[in-house]
C-alpha cells in the first residue's frame, strides 16, 4: 500500500511541476554555455582584438572616458581576465556598455535582460515575469518546483530500495522495447546522479531562499556562515570636490596583491567608499572585499574571504557549484549533460502515466 502511495506521490508531484521543470532545466542547460554561445554569435559586441598587445587602459582613465563618452556616471566596472573579451560596465540610469579596455571606445549600449545571457537567466531564475512594482514573485515558484523536484527525488530513492535485488536493476538493456528502455533509463540516471542533482536543486533555491538554505546548512555542518562585514561609511570633506580616486584604487588593489580583481564598484553617494570586489586564492569565487575612500586614496576596511571557516566556504562555493565552473571543461560538460536530466525524467514519468491510464 505504501509503496502504490509513494508512486502516485511521486507521479502527481510530476505532473503538477513538470513543465516549470522542463523549462528549468533547458536554461539551466543553457546558462552553462550562454555566455559563449553569445561571443560566439555576436563577436562584434562582446570580443576585442589587440594586435599590437596593448595593456589595457588604467582604471579610472577608463571610468571617467566611458563616462564622458555615455553622458552617465559609471556605477559598476566589470573587467574580465581574458585578453579576447570586452569588458561590462553598468551606468547610473542601469544600461550597461561593452568596452573596449584598450582605447576605452563603447562597443555596445544594451539593457541587461536583453541579451542571450541575461534573457536565459530571467527566464531560469524568474520566469520573466516582473510586475508594476519590480518584484518577481515567480522566483519563489520556481524555488517551490526546485523543492518538489528534491521531494521527487527522494522518494524515487526510497521506491528504488524498497524491493530486493536493487543493485541488478541498475542496468540499461538498448534493444530492449521503449517503455522498459525508458524505465531503466529513468531508474539508473537517477540514482547515478541523486545527489548531484538534490545539490544541484538546493544551491539554485538557495539564491532566492536565502535564510532557509542557509539554515539547512548551518544544522549539516554545525557551524555558522560568517556574514560579510557592512560597507563602512566615510566622512565628507569640505572640498566634495577633492578625488584621490586613481589613489584610491592604486591602493585598494595591493591590498590583495596576489587576487584577481572582479568587480569595481563606484561610489552612489557622498559617503560610500570606493569597493572593490576581489576574488582571493583558495576561493571558488569573489568574495573578499576591499573599500577605499576616494577623497583621501586610504583604504578604509577589507575582507579575506578565503579565511573563513568551513561553512562559510560552503555556503560561498554554491554559484559555482550550481553552474558546473569548478573543475574545468568535462564538469561543465558533465553539468550540461546533468542539468537536462531533469527533462528525461518528467517525459518519461508523463509517458509512464499515460500508458498506466490509456493504453
Amino acid at each position: 500500500m505504501l509503496k502504490l502511495w509513494l508512486r502516485r506521490t511521486h507521479l502527481i508531484l510530476t505532473l503538477v511541476s513538470g513543465l516549470f521543470l522542463i523549462c528549468l532545466s533547458i536554461t539551466g542547460a543553457l546558462l552553462v554555455y550562454a555566455k559563449d554561445i553569445q561571443r560566439l554569435v555576436q563577436p562584434q559586441l562582446w570580443t576585442v582584438d589587440n594586435p599590437t598587445n596593448n595593456s589595457v587602459i588604467a582604471y579610472p582613465v577608463l571610468i571617467n572616458t566611458l563616462a564622458l563618452h555615455t553622458q552617465q556616471p559609471i556605477t559598476l566596472l566589470m573587467p574580465e581576465q581574458n585578453p579576447a573579451y570586452a569588458w561590462q560596465a553598468q551606468l547610473a540610469n542601469k544600461q550597461y556598455v561593452s568596452v573596449d579596455p584598450y582605447t576605452g571606445a563603447v562597443i555596445h549600449q544594451y539593457d541587461y535582460y536583453s541579451t542571450i545571457y541575461g534573457f536565459t537567466m530571467a527566464l531560469h531564475r524568474w520566469l520573466l515575469y516582473e510586475d508594476g512594482n519590480g518584484d518577481r514573485p515567480l522566483r519563489n515558484w520556481v524555488s517551490v518546483c526546485a523543492l518538489i523536484f528534491i521531494i521527487n527525488m527522494l522518494v524515487g530513492v526510497y521506491i528504488w530500495l524498497k524491493p530486493k535485488n536493487r543493485l541488478k536493476r541498475l542496468v540499461i538493456k538498448p534493444k530492449a522495447k521503449l517503455r522498459i528502455l525508458l524505465y531503466q533509463l529513468h531508474t539508473v540516471i537517477g540514482m547515478y546522479l541523486f545527489i548531484p542533482l538534490i545539490l544541484i536543486a538546493f544551491t539554485g533555491m538557495a539564491f532566492n531562499w536565502k535564510t532557509q538554505t542557509q539554515a539547512v546548512l548551518e544544522f549539516v555542518t554545525q557551524n555558522q556562515v560568517e556574514p560579510r562585514p557592512p560597507a563602512p561609511r566615510i566622512d565628507v570633506p569640505d572640498n566634495i570636490d577633492r578625488d584621490n580616486l586613481a589613489v584610491a584604487l592604486h591602493n585598494a588593489l595591493r591590498a590583495f596583491p596576489d587576487a584577481e580583481l572582479f568587480r569595481i564598484y563606484m561610489p552612489k553617494t557622498a559617503n560610500e567608499p570606493l569597493a572593490l570586489r576581489v576574488k582571493n586564492p583558495g576561493e571558488s569565487h569573489a568574495y573578499s572585499w576591499v573599500w577605499a575612500n576616494q577623497y583621501t586614496g586610504t583604504v578604509v576596511q577589507s575582507y579575506d574571504a578565503s579565511r573563513a571557516n568551513f561553512t562559510t566556504q560552503a555556503w560561498n562555493f554554491r554559484y559555482k557549484f550550481h553552474i558546473g565552473d569548478f573543475a574545468g571543461a568535462l564538469v561543465q560538460i558533465l553539468w550540461l549533460f546533468i542539468a537536462l536530466t531533469p527533462v528525461l525524467f518528467t517525459v518519461s514519468g508523463g509517458y509512464f502515466w499515460y500508458k498506466r491510464h490509456y493504453r
